[in-house]
């Protein structure tokens, strides 16, 4: 009889656990749907969406399982669209590339999480109210590029025997591009060095600002980065390299076009990081309270192609210092 009792308990307690385990696998985990948007990243195949997604795979997320990006490309003059639409949608959490798309992002939501992939200076252009409490619907990481200048004017003189005359390619209707510009201006003053300001606010105007360059003897050129820039990098590379002028760039995607050089963030390693601030959101933290990331190291990549190109023989000991050397 007590055998025959505990047989029928312990059959109660499997089918128990077998009806349970049958309900929860009925039963889908949570889809999560994430916005992104930017104007300087163009495809779902870019390498820094790849860090994002790297990111998201390695806490348990994967697209078509239990995750859904929303991805949205676009111009300057699209970027409010496309932010209004995925706050429509809606998403959980929208993921903005670089200054215009968080702008886009933050006036078309005040209650929908923002995360930063790349800010220039997230403090200076309003998007927190600091690093450490940023306040409001917004964090992530910013990318200081400007506080990079001196860095850049520097390996730049070492990479160029005799550099006596800069020029400064940039594209001034970028809301952070002219803050970039006075901090390269202000390294060139400490370097002793003539600056040539290069500004280009339509694609037609490459030809005429390389001429000129050519025209004052401009014997290097540093060109800084936003959306315009990054379209057109590929148009930029060419000339330089037809106009022999070495240039240093602020990110590796304009190597990949043909560059030369380039010194800073790595922004598939920022996209990557910035898949934490997305779990913990979902997870319940307040964006607000999450501190702004700054990049904790930078790469210095070298295109030894493009130095062929030019006649450019890079320093020894610049190679060895550089993270990666494009062959």
């Amino acid at each position: 009889m007590r055998r025959s009792l505990m047989g029928i308990i312990l059959c109660l307690i499997l089918g128990g656990l077998l009806t349970s385990r049958m309900a929860n696998a009925q039963q889908p985990s949570k889809v999560c749907r994430i916005g992104f948007i930017s104007s300087s990243v163009t495809s779902v195949s870019h390498a820094s969406l790849e860090g994002l997604r790297q990111g998201l795979r390695e806490l348990g997320y994967e697209e078509g399982k239990n995750l859904t990006i929303e991805y949205r490309f676009g111009t300057n003059k699209a970027l409010p669209r496309l932010a209004a639409e995925l706050v429509q949608l809606p998403v959980d959490v929208i993921v903005a590339g670089g200054s215009d798309g968080i702008e886009a992002a933050r006036q078309s939501t005040h209650t929908i999480p923002i995360v930063m992939t790349n800010s220039g200076n997230a403090v200076r252009e309003g998007f927190v109210a600091s690093l450490e409490r940023p306040g409001g619907n917004i964090t992530g990481l910013t990318q200081i590029s400007p506080e990079l200048a001196p860095k850049r004017l520097q390996l730049l003189k070492d990479t160029v025997p005799g550099l006596s005359q800069l020029a400064v390619l940039w594209h001034p209707l970028h809301p952070n591009t002219p803050h970039t510009f006075a901090e390269t201006r202000a390294a060139s003053q400490q370097f002793g060095l003539p600056l040539l300001s290069l500004e280009v606010k339509e694609p037609e105007d490459f030809d005429a600002v390389f001429a000129t360059a050519i025209a004052h003897q401009v014997t290097a050129l540093i060109v800084l980065r936003d959306p315009f820039m990054v379209r057109h990098r590929t148009r930029i590379a060419e000339l330089a390299q037809q106009h022999r002028l070495p240039a240093m760039y602020e990110t590796r995607d304009f190597l990949e076009a043909g560059g030369l050089m380039a010194y800073g963030p790595n922004l598939a390693v920022l996209y990557r990081q910035s898949a934490s601030y997305v779990d913990k959101i979902l997870k319940g933290a307040k964006p607000g309270e999450l501190p702004v990331q700054r990049p904790l190291t930078f790469e210095l990549v070298i295109n030894l192609k493009a130095a062929r190109a030019i006649g450019l023989t890079i320093p020894q000991g610049l190679l060895v210092q550089a993270t990666d050397v494009i062959q």
